[in-house]
């Protein structure tokens, strides 16, 4: 038995097991979590490589032919293989409270949001371990002055440190996909909440970035239309600003959105 490979579910199987291995030993262990959620196991090829370092290994899937496969050839217990869709899941239904990290060489048309529903649960997730689209993976790992720095990356560098592992190429894939691939490592930093108002941060960084080309002030402009409000980073364009100059920019916001 095997499974076909789903153009509409995004996938590409992964076929080298080097690279899986490399993936799997790549996985840190913060704050010694040892319970990982492989999303998109397809037929376990990363799977069991997982499971070979001693981790409990969960993998959730939405692709019942790929569940099948792994509850038949018993790739992990079969109360570990969860058939649903990660976007749409409450986690905690599943895996409780308690921390546990994420895997996979995700689907890159839903990677992105992958990494936005990890955020959502970022308080129990201490590290994201993964495969993505080359572009993507450099976009999060990104540093400020690039054009490549942007929402994704501002989001994930507030809460995670991300660093850019190994770059992986097409052949390695059935069926190959017509880019190159990047694995990250984001690992939880020291900042359990904001020092501003998150959501505010949120708006604030999206805002910005909606209108990268142009200055600060204008992407906000919706924000702190008519208010007294002046900063030194307003004549700045988004792309240079740190994950802590974006905190600065929003206490200064939400300090004028509270005396108005």
């Amino acid at each position: 038995m095997s499974v076909r490979a789903k153009k509409h579910l995004g996938q590409h199987f992964l076929t080298d097991k080097n690279i899986c291995r490399k993936i799997a030993d790549q996985y840190s262990a913060k704050n010694d979590c040892t319970r990982v959620l492989e999303i998109g196991p397809g037929m376990g090829a990363l799977t069991d490589f997982l499971v070979a370092r001693d981790l409990e290994t969960w993998v959730m899937d939405i692709d019942s032919e790929s569940i099948e496969y792994l509850r038949v050839n018993k790739v992990v217990p079969s109360d570990r293989i969860l058939e649903a869709d990660f976007l749409k899941t409450d986690l905690q239904q599943h895996l409780g409270t308690e921390p546990f990290g994420v895997v996979g060489n995700f689907p890159y048309n839903i990677s992105s949001q992958i990494l936005f529903k990890c955020l959502e649960y970022r308080n129990q997730i201490p590290e994201i371990m993964g495969m993505f689209q080359k572009e993507v993976a450099e976009r999060v790992a990104e540093k400020p002055g690039s054009k490549q720095y942007g929402i994704l990356s501002v989001l994930l560098q507030a809460y995670y440190d991300i660093e850019y592992c190994f770059t992986v190429d097409e052949h390695v894939f059935n069926p190959p996909p017509k880019v190159k691939s990047g694995v990250i490592r984001c690992t939880r930093n020291d900042r359990e909440t904001l020092p501003c108002d998150e959501k505010l941060f949120k708006q604030i960084v999206k805002m910005c970035f909606n209108q990268r080309r142009k200055t600060i002030r204008n992407g906000l402009k919706p924000l702190i239309k008519g208010k007294d409000f002046d900063h030194e980073y307003l004549t700045l364009r988004p792309e240079v600003l740190s994950v802590e100059q974006f905190i600065e920019l929003t206490q200064a916001v939400e300090s004028k959105l509270e005396s108005s």
